[in-house]
């Protein structure tokens, strides 16, 4: 596939306002989005992630009105498609063309047995009213998208698991979406066949333009392909930003769960360090020259560097002898190389970040 990078604009193709969701279950009420704001730009693949329960697979099916918001909006494309559903559950025409803009890849692939690979793609665009021939020549250009040109009249029980989901990616992909919405679709597959769709997700991205939305509980998901996320708790949104942002604020949680590094003070009268390099700083070899210009001994407890969207982001942990009095200098030097600081005390129960400002 074409190695061209899609382009991120400032334009915003997802957004949700305020958006709620309530189930009522009895005399209980459960609210499952508690004013969710996103704001997910044209061209950029965008990860929210969050453990079970979090809420992220409402908002998915929010996004395309699946389920209906119990308040808030939904803005795809420019078209806000709370406004075109009405107050009923049935789609109304509008919604449905609308729809027709939106891409949607589901965990369970949602195969229809009976049908060949090359049935189950046309499917939606049998549904669209496309003619046999047109529906055929389409199907099989987006089998030859996704890796599977070969596989068209197979079954789906003939298909392994990462094959029934390029299948299930290729039918997506029938409507010419410009966005394409995920729903935890690696979860069900082995690390490699992950790797193997993360990629193809991407390739997707830089070569037809599209902008994707994904939801996840696996960090690396987010390492992989994300260029912005969003951290979800209780049916909020607690943190959001491009991948690079949020590994340069201080105190992020979702930065500390892409790049967890631990260690532990070797005694204590110790002060222990936690240090994000972005960009040149991540090549250069800071930790011998603070050592060698200050004379003093750095123990490096543990170290984490990945490629995000082709720049070399790491965090790192270390330890300088003496309490933090001693050592504002030399934490001064590594700010002054671009390097952002953190001190970290670690207690045996609990751990206290302080930000060194």
């Amino acid at each position: 596939m074409s190695a061209a990078h899609s382009t991120v604009t400032d334009t915003p193709v997802i957004t949700t306002t305020d958006l709620r969701k309530v189930y009522h279950s009895r005399d209980r009420e459960i609210t499952a989005l508690d004013g969710v704001d996103l704001h997910v730009r044209e061209g950029e693949v965008y990860g929210v992630v969050g453990q079970s329960g979090a809420g992220k697979s409402t908002l998915i099916r929010c996004v395309n009105l699946l389920e209906r918001p119990t308040s808030g909006t939904v803005e795809v494309a420019g078209q806000d498609l709370t406004a075109l559903g009405g107050r009923t559950d049935r789609a109304g025409a509008a919604l449905r063309a609308a729809r027709s803009g939106i891409g949607m890849v589901f965990q369970h692939f949602n195969l229809l047995a009976s049908r060949t690979v090359q049935g189950n793609v046309e499917l939606p665009l049998e549904i669209l009213g496309i003619s046999g021939k047109e529906r055929s020549r389409k199907a099989l250009e987006l089998l030859d998208l996704v890796g599977l040109a070969d596989k068209a009249r197979a079954y789906p029980a003939q298909l392994s698991g990462g094959q029934k989901q390029r299948v299930g990616i290729a039918r997506a992909l029938a409507g010419d979406p410009k966005v394409l919405l995920s729903d935890e679709a690696t979860s069900a597959l082995d690390p490699e066949t992950t790797r193997s769709i993360l990629q193809l997700l991407r390739d997707l991205n830089q070569q037809l333009g599209l902008t994707v939305l994904l939801i996840t509980h696996e960090m690396d998901v987010v390492k992989a392909i994300c260029d912005s996320a969003a951290l979800m708790k209780n049916g909020r949104v607690v943190e959001s930003g491009t991948v690079a942002e949020l590994l340069a604020t201080p105190g992020s949680e979702l930065a500390h769960e892409l790049f967890p590094v631990g260690g532990e003070p070797s005694g204590p009268d110790r002060t222990v360090i936690d240090l994000t390099f972005h960009g040149e700083s991540a090549t250069e070899p800071v930790i011998s020259q603070l050592a060698r210009t200050y004379n003093v001994d750095v123990s490096i407890l543990g170290a984490a560097m990945e490629t995000i969207s082709g720049r070399q982001i790491g965090r790192m942990r270390i330890e300088l002898p003496g309490p933090f009095e001693d050592n504002v200098v030399p934490i001064g030097f590594l700010r002054e190389q671009g390097i952002q600081v953190e001190v970290a005390r670690t207690a045996a129960a609990a751990r206290v970040k302080e930000t060194v400002k």
